[in-house]
């Protein structure tokens, strides 16, 4: 397969994308749904946790903290404040496991990151959204770090973004190539700037990632993320 041409920087995504994140959250709504089944289904207080997501948005951002903010705050609503003590103990343990991510690589990521490190001449940078110190204790977990020339984690991730790396690194966006599992957040605005994509679907994708997908002559879509170095390297 042709490689891409003149590329300098590779800018990893981090949660589903080099690590499973989106289903722990999934499954600890699962859980949270049932401390709360008195006061709805799974279904129904999904939807009322997206809004409550999308309305806290701009000042809580992504990751875990937020969410666990969200999901109280959806519980005091949804129960019309008679959450109990006991339930609330119930649900604090099960977001528990969210803070506590093993971020254990996903199948063929540590070799395929390590492949790109060793072949030389390429800058690679590791960008994630997110609650700082989360995100970084996942990689730190991950041991995925040192194949990373760069660690940065954002409360957004957009055009402004990946200019800033530009600027920051001297790469011009045709020399950039964005890998990650999220068209919106990790493809679109990497193209929209004039850089490259290759996108990495995950199994589960959050609903507030979701958009419409589109095709593009910078733009590759590939099953296993060790199938990046068809086009890098």
């Amino acid at each position: 397969m042709a490689r891409f041409p003149g590329i300098k920087a590779v800018v990893c995504d981090a949660d589903d994308t080099l690590w499973d994140n989106e289903p722990l959250f999934r499954e600890a709504e699962r859980r949270w749904a049932g401390v709360l089944s008195d006061f709805g289904t799974l279904e129904e207080l999904s939807r009322e946790l997206y809004a409550t997501e999308d309305k806290n948005m701009d000042d809580l951002g992504y990751g875990a903290k937020a969410y666990m903010i969200s999901i109280l705050e959806t519980t005091v609503r949804v129960t019309g404040g008679k959450v109990t003590g006991e339930q609330t103990g119930r649900i604090l343990a099960t977001l528990g496991d969210i803070l506590h991510n093993p971020a254990t690589p996903l199948p063929g990521v540590r070799e395929t990151l390590a492949k790109l490190k060793e072949s030389g001449g390429l800058t690679m940078i590791l960008l994630t959204k997110g609650d700082l110190l989360d995100q970084l204790k996942k990689v730190e977990r991950s041991g995925l770090g040192e194949y990373f020339d760069r660690v940065k984690v954002t409360a957004w991730k957009g055009e402004k973004e990946f200019l800033g790396l530009c600027r920051e690194t001297g790469v011009s966006p045709s020399e950039m190539v964005s890998v990650g599992n999220s068209f919106k957040s990790d493809i679109a605005p990497m193209l929209s700037i004039g850089g490259w994509g290759i996108h990495v679907p995950s199994k589960v994708l959050w609903e507030h990632e979701r958009m419409e997908e589109f095709g593009h002559p910078r733009l590759r879509k590939v099953e296993q993320f060790a199938e990046i170095l068809d086009y890098l390297g």
